[in-house]
């Protein structure tokens, strides 16, 4: 039996959480397997018991104070729990690790070129900084472990470009039955938001507000698409709100709120803030097409969960939207909101292109599996133990 070492304390937003949510599961339900996984106090609290699985609270927020604690703690904490492998989920790795390590790297900022120049071009000095420092400290993170695994082969070519390292890529998966097992309605606020819209063109992009994710030029898509289709009203549903202090990081929604009123949509855009994960397949299939203006990703999570939702999907033309929507998407040149509208029409017009896409989707949906994922690190892990073993 193997004895695996998660290092899950970078997970308190977005992909990661979502990893460590799907993945801990996993891994208690497994009998060949063992772990011990160090994460926050805040997130131990969703886990149960588990006969097979330890867990380890460590106080540790902020990016800086987690990393230190981690290069000066866990070592000890790996030899103390006598596990086999260790897993790094967090983009960064232990300089000198004890037993054999995998890196699991999901972070796309540290290699974009468009994000460094969209923080410099608003003047956020602090957020280039931090992502430069950020990004050695990942670079180099790739050359201390022993395999790098990425969220899809776009992003692993991306990162063997930027290290000459050779890097693995592992799709994470999708949860159909935990996805849809809430039924429970939405809160009624929500609810009569979404309501509203009846009779309109909806949209939606869920997200949290962060400047990768090119808020802007989806909002700036909307005027455009009143004058393309005057006869509908447009409704874009926002699971944010455009406010810096209801999102996570440090990122300044300001500005996307600003451009709404100089644009004069505040009608078209509907902030219904926040949405519980379990419940979150409501607002999907309350929508007729969801859009992603994103310039930086890494797998997505959010195009799996409405090609699962039956959306049709219109998203910017990257590499890594190309690999995971393979066919059940239409693309548009990610800064350009003349493109976008233009591909919103096309697919509100063309009910068999949007019905073509949907297929695509459902079919799609189906490739990603955390089961699958969990089976193809456990074979990494498996190769780095018995190697480690033969050199003891």
């Amino acid at each position: 039996m193997i004895h695996l070492f998660l290092n899950a304390l970078a997970a308190s937003a977005g992909a990661g959480l979502t990893y460590v949510r799907n993945i801990v599961p996993k891994i208690s339900a497994r009998v060949d397997v063992r772990a011990t996984i160090a994460l926050m106090p805040s997130l131990r609290q969703e886990f149960q018991e588990s006969s097979n699985v330890a867990f380890v609270e460590l106080e540790a927020t902020g990016t800086a104070n987690r990393f230190w604690k981690e290069q000066r703690l866990l070592p000890k904490m790996i030899r103390d729990a006598a596990a086999d492998v260790l897993i790094s989920t967090g983009n960064f790795a232990l300089r000198k690790s004890p037993v054999p390590q995998i890196l699991l790297s999901g972070n796309s900022l540290y290699t974009s070129a468009d994000f460094s120049r969209d923080v410099w071009a608003r003047h956020d000095y602090s957020a280039w900084l931090d992502t430069r420092i950020k990004a050695f400290f990942a670079k180099r993170s790739v050359l201390w472990t022993d395999v790098t695994v990425a969220p899809s082969r776009a992003f692993a070519d991306v990162l063997h470009q930027w290290t000459g390292r050779e890097v693995a890529s592992i799709y994470h998966g999708f949860n159909r039955e935990q996805f849809f097992r809430d039924v429970a309605p939405l809160p009624s606020n929500v609810q009569e938001k979404i309501d509203a819209a009846d009779g309109s063109l909806k949209l939606i992009f869920v997200s949290h507000y962060n400047y990768y994710r090119n808020f802007e030029t989806l909002l700036r898509a909307l005027p455009l698409l009143r004058e393309k289709i005057p006869q509908r009203k447009v409704k874009l549903f926002l699971t944010c709100k455009l406010q810096s202090d209801q999102n996570p990081g440090s990122y300044k929604a300001e500005c996307a709120s600003a451009l709404v009123r100089k644009l004069d949509i505040a009608d078209s855009v509907v902030e219904l803030g926040s949405i519980p994960y379990h419940q979150l397949h409501h607002v999907y299939r309350s929508a007729d097409i969801y859009v992603t203006p994103a310039y930086a990703e890494t797998f997505a999570h959010p195009l799996v969960e409405a090609m699962a939702c039956d959306l049709p999907i219109v998203a910017s033309d990257t590499p890594v939207h190309r690999e995971i929507c393979a066919g059940s998407a239409v693309f548009f040149e990610r800064f350009s909101p003349e493109a976008l509208s233009a591909q919103i029409v096309k697919v509100a017009k063309a009910p068999d292109l949007a019905s073509e896409l949907k297929n695509h989707g459902e079919k799609r949906s189906a490739d990603f599996s955390w089961s699958d994922h969990l089976n193809k690190i456990l074979a990494i892990a498996q190769r780095l133990r018995t190697e480690s073993m033969k050199t003891r």
